[in-house]
């Protein structure tokens, strides 16, 4: 199963990224992304929380130590979900590998499927979004579709010191309220998504 879990409103989605202070201080301070961030790079915004704590260790991985709740407009998130490509070529979705490696080539953003994460980061039997943002997407997503930049590093903390000392119940009520994203049925078609009520 492949769908978008995150925390939303009418308006706006929350997605994760984790960086070094140098990045996430001025960013914070500034609530968008300033120097030192560098716009010459695909960056990759993951709206699963736990998914972001698998990738970047519960902050503990070098350049990963600050925790970066960003609230984005849906309407810049589905903008970039409509002009993805896949990373991997998926059977059934593109018509052969060419077409996929020119998609690939010409798209602004990509979308990766990754196998969710549970409380204790172990695999769970259905599929995580990340986008990567690159190329003519990232001011659109530096300068226009950020509304809020909130440093979660403590929160983080927090979730992981209750997990050490056996306290999973205390840990699952601190993580953030994710439910399943209403995505445009042609853009979940175009990227593999599985769609409402199936599985």
């Amino acid at each position: 199963m492949r769908q978008i879990r995150a925390r939303f409103d009418q308006h706006t989605i929350t997605v994760y990224q984790a960086y070094s202070p140098a990045i996430a201080e001025p960013a914070v301070r500034a609530g968008r992304f300033v120097e030192p961030f560098k716009r010459d790079r695909m960056t990759w915004i993951k709206p699963s929380f736990l998914w972001m704590m698998y990738r970047c260790g519960w902050a503990t991985k070098q350049g990963q130590e600050r925790v970066l709740a960003v609230s984005i407009t849906r309407a810049g998130f589905e903008w970039a979900l409509e002009r993805a490509a896949l990373s991997h070529y998926v059977r059934g979705v593109h018509v052969d590998q060419a077409a996929w490696q020119r998609e690939l080539r010409a798209a602004p953003t990509r979308v990766q499927w990754d196998p969710e994460r549970d409380l204790r980061l172990r695999e769970l039997p259905y599929r995580s979004l990340q986008v990567g943002i690159g190329g003519a997407a990232v001011p659109r997503y530096a300068d226009e579709w950020i509304t809020r930049i909130e440093d979660v590093t403590e929160m983080v903390r927090e979730i992981r010191g209750r997990l050490d000392a056996g306290d999973e119940a205390g840990a699952a009520g601190l993580l953030p309220d994710e439910r399943v994203y209403p995505l445009p049925e042609a853009i979940g078609a175009r990227l593999g998504a599985t769609p409402p009520g199936a599985g």
